[in-house]
């Protein structure tokens, strides 16, 4: 007998949830049978969540056509790929203030500032860009694309305050930023609030993971893996699970045996107490 196919599907929208309660009661519902992780705000959802591929299929159109949200998820891209390692082992939906904890606004993403794979590619090779890495400093640690700056932050909420130290100096440089995370969510919400320092801003559409997936040769932009916060923990440009381990990356950060010990937990299905809005991320 086949094992059976697994696989992750990860999926998010920026967009006004009129009753957030609501909203988390038919995700629960419409989730049951998978595995995974929705979290639910008034200013959208951030999801993703594993099973097979008919289980998945039924999901995705269940959520689109679902009246409690009227619509608004129309649009939304479901980004998939094939594990060996079950991302998750349990399913759970939460209520947050933010669907990626960054404290800025959501604001709308500036016309033509999402670039696809290929673009990007021709954009960081340029010399008036500052290549950011949008995201912790571990992440970066495990790989980036070459010549990315990294904001060496510890959480996602540190990120403004590194671009505000330095966006004054990029823009009196005459440097453009291209900007890219693991799926595009943290992208999308600084992008506009960016924009507004004064800064031209491009984001790499789908982030990492859809560049992996668009662009066979990847390995020539990028050095290492890149980190997913599941149960598969890291990914070559292939977007096959790497041997890497828990201690690999998070040995020497100054959170790292919390880190750790979290994610260990999640792996064996243990709940999570729900800390304080601290804006630890993972």
């Amino acid at each position: 007998m086949q094992p059976t196919a697994l696989y992750h599907c990860a999926f998010y929208q920026f967009a006004e949830i009129g009753d957030v309660q609501a909203a988390v009661h038919e995700l629960r519902r419409l989730t049951h049978g998978l595995n995974g992780s929705v979290l639910v705000a008034a200013e959208g959802i951030n999801g993703a969540v594993a099973g097979e591929p008919a289980a998945l299929d039924v999901f995705e159109a269940a959520l689109l056509a679902s009246p409690v949200f009227n619509g608004r998820l129309q649009g939304m891209a479901f980004k998939r790929s094939a594990c060996t390692t079950a991302p998750f082992a349990r399913m759970k939906v939460h209520h947050k203030h933010e669907i990626v904890a960054v404290g800025v606004p959501a604001q709308a993403v500036p016309l033509g500032s999402q670039l696809a794979p290929q673009a990007w590619r021709e954009l960081i090779a340029q010399d008036d860009v500052v290549v950011l890495d949008n995201r912790n400093s571990f992440e970066y640690r495990l790989g980036h694309f070459r010549g990315a700056v990294d904001p060496q932050v510890s959480s996602f909420r540190d990120f403004p305050r590194y671009v505000q130290a330095h966006a004054q100096a990029w823009a009196a440089a005459g440097k453009r930023v291209a900007m890219y995370c693991t799926g595009g969510i943290r992208c999308e919400k600084t992008s506009g609030w960016m924009q507004g320092l004064g800064l031209t801003v491009y984001q790499l559409e789908g982030g990492i993971l859809n560049y992996f997936q668009a662009m066979p040769d990847a390995a020539r932009d990028w050095q290492g893996e890149c980190f997913v916060f599941d149960n598969r923990i890291a990914l070559d440009t292939h977007l096959n699970e790497t041997p890497t381990t828990l201690e690999d990356v998070y040995q020497g950060e100054p959170d790292g045996e919390w880190r750790m010990a979290r994610a260990r937990r999640l792996q064996a299905g243990v709940e999570v107490p729900q800390l304080p809005e601290t804006g630890r991320s993972g």
